[in-house]
């Protein structure tokens, strides 16, 4: 394994004090490998090559930048097993849920090794004479990177992907609990023909590489993908010198289950979203609200459900789920169980450390009935394996419980009403909406983004995405010799 950091095509050690150890959260005697930190003067050094790499690779053809994310996508796919391997132990989700994120990464390869082809603009109606307009799409130049580390394959893919489509260049730095991930995602940028340059990637701390991207004045934009308070002040600094910023952040996402919903299909939906990945995802199900005729039969499958999971390495193909990343995300999953205990909130399952499991940072499935709608359960975001349930009598009551938290990422609904879907879908303050399906999930072709305190800036994914990554630029020919425009400003 490649380790360290990625500058000009060529792997180094920085030459520094502090190592950045991955251990694999489910087996603390297990250290994946070592990253040297780099330094501030080692991401100055990124930023100048990239900014001397950026003059070809702007020029070179869209179609020749898809092309090499196309060969991207077909030797991440012949590697697929060894990075989701990797993943599991790093970050320490199930191996069947990193073979879905690497799968995801792939789509998003070839998503964006499409838009090479399809790098849009408009041409539009002069209101003078023998004028031709049209806007064309240009890359910005030195854009910064910032992933987190619960989906360490296919979060940093949906950024650099459209970045580099568009014909930027990058400066990407990885979540500090999951560079080996990362640095395969390199490795094989490397290996599908990327210039040297194009792409640097810079293992360290926040305080030093994070913030020396966010004040570089050659940075032209910054995406981020984290915490609210990470993010929140990442903008601020970024917005003030001018630089284009999205913020994808936290979400506390709800289920909202009418009287007349196919449980079985709830439960199914509801399981997955609260207890896959360990509960570490943004689109995570973190809250049912639950209509009174039909709660109790629904919290019993649920708790059935979460009864027969077994907890362990996810390495080992029979595990269901995995450990929390880390000591820090392990307690604060705790520090929420107690919370909920302390609020009046009953618990009904779960709530412990499974005793046969000492070696890693494990937390049984937990549920929470009675949960209040003002209860700091019920509104602050956990991303661990703990689910709140609350009584809401009809849609307006399920309406104003899901949209009372500062968070604005997905929710969803079950139920047959078609009434009951069109009132949900115009009402509910989240970027994006389910019906009778899980809240997680997204694809390459569609928009993936919150409203409210979940982010800041333009949608991931998508057309979108490689909108970010651009400006426009607004063209005049006339091709009369005379002008005879009307001038307003």
């Amino acid at each position: 394994m490649n380790t360290g950091s990625y500058i000009d095509g060529r792997w180094f050690h920085p030459k520094a004090e502090r190592l950045v150890r991955n251990i694999n959260p489910a087996d603390l005697d297990d250290m994946i490998a070592e990253f040297p930190a780099a330094t501030k003067q080692d991401v100055q050094r990124a930023i100048d090559v990239a900014q001397a790499a950026f003059k070809n690779w702007k020029r070179t053809p869209g179609p020749e930048r898809g092309r090499v994310l196309w060969r991207a996508a077909d030797i991440a796919r012949q590697r697929a097993d060894e990075i989701a391997r990797t993943l599991t132990r790093e970050e320490g989700k199930i191996l069947k849920e990193a073979k879905g994120e690497v799968m995801k990464g792939i789509s998003l390869l070839e998503f964006y090794a499409g838009e090479g082809f399809r790098m849009h603009g408009k041409t539009l109606p002069s209101e003078a004479r023998d004028t031709f307009t049209y806007t064309v799409r240009r890359p910005l130049g030195v854009v910064g990177l910032i992933a987190p580390w619960n989906f360490p394959w296919a979060i940093p893919v949906w950024k650099s992907a459209p970045a580099l489509a568009a014909g930027n260049t990058v400066i990407f730095k990885p979540a500090e609990l999951t560079p080996a991930t990362a640095s395969l995602l390199t490795e094989i940028y490397e290996q599908a023909g990327l210039p040297p340059g194009v792409f640097n990637m810079l293992v360290g701390s926040g305080s030093v590489v994070g913030e020396a991207i966010v004040n570089s004045p050659a940075i032209r934009a910054v995406s981020f993908t984290g915490s609210n308070e990470i993010g929140g002040a990442l903008y601020v600094k970024a917005a003030q010198r001018g630089a284009k910023v999205t913020c994808e952040m936290g979400g506390k996402n709800a289920v909202i289950v009418m009287a007349d919903a196919d449980l079985d299909k709830a439960a199914v939906a509801i399981h997955g979203g609260a207890f896959g990945s360990t509960g570490q995802r943004c689109t995570a199900t973190s809250r049912v609200i639950a209509h009174p005729a039909i709660k109790e039969a629904l919290i019993e499958q649920l708790t059935e459900a979460a009864k027969k999971i077994k907890i362990g390495s996810g390495l080992d193909e029979t595990v269901d789920m995995g450990p929390a990343v880390d000591e820090k995300q392990w307690k604060t999953d705790f520090d929420y169980i107690n919370i909920g205990r302390e609020e009046g909130a009953r618990l009904l399952l779960g709530g412990k450390k499974p005793e046969h499991l000492m070696k890693g940072y494990f937390v049984e499935p937990t549920i929470f009935d009675n949960v209040a709608p003002g209860m700091r359960l019920f509104k602050e975001e956990v991303f661990g394996p703990v689910l709140s349930v609350t009584t809401a009598n009809n849609l307006d009551e399920a309406l104003s419980y899901a949209n009372g938290v500062e968070y604005g990422l997905t929710t969803s609904i079950f139920t047959e009403n078609i009434d009951t879907i069109m009132n949900f879908v115009e009402e509910v303050e989240t970027g994006m909406v389910h019906v009778n399906e899980p809240t997680i999930g997204g694809e390459a072709q569609l928009p993936f983004g919150g409203t409210k305190s979940t982010g800041v800036g333009e949608r991931e994914m998508a057309e979108e995405g490689l909108n970010f990554f651009t400006e426009l630029k607004t063209v005049f020919i006339n091709y009369s010799g005379k002008a005879e425009r009307l001038f307003i400003r």
